[in-house]
């Protein structure tokens, strides 16, 4: 099966740089949403925290989270993620 890392650039569906949507879940305690703030800073020092998409579940238990981080390439795409899903408070990154 083909993974991202195997696509050449010039046959990706994506065009950088570009605002790209990637969604976080996590369970609803204090401080996710900051924490996954945090961690798209690093990566998009201009990034707007009131842009955040909170969505909590139908019982509250979890949060879901919406950022648009503007990268630069499919290298710096794949580390969001790698970083995202290394988070203790994170449970899902799509």
């Amino acid at each position: 099966m083909e993974t991202p890392r195997d696509i050449p650039p010039e046959q990706s569906l994506i065009t950088y740089p570009t605002h790209f949507p990637i969604k976080v879940m996590g369970a609803n305690v204090e401080g996710f949403a900051e924490a996954i703030v945090r961690i798209v800073l690093n990566f998009d020092p201009d990034f707007d925290a009131s842009t955040v998409e909170q969505r909590p579940s139908k019982a509250g238990n979890y949060m879901g989270l919406t950022v648009s981080v503007r990268v630069t390439s499919r290298e710096q795409l794949d580390e969001v993620y790698r970083t995202l899903t290394s988070h203790p408070m994170v449970k899902v990154v799509l």
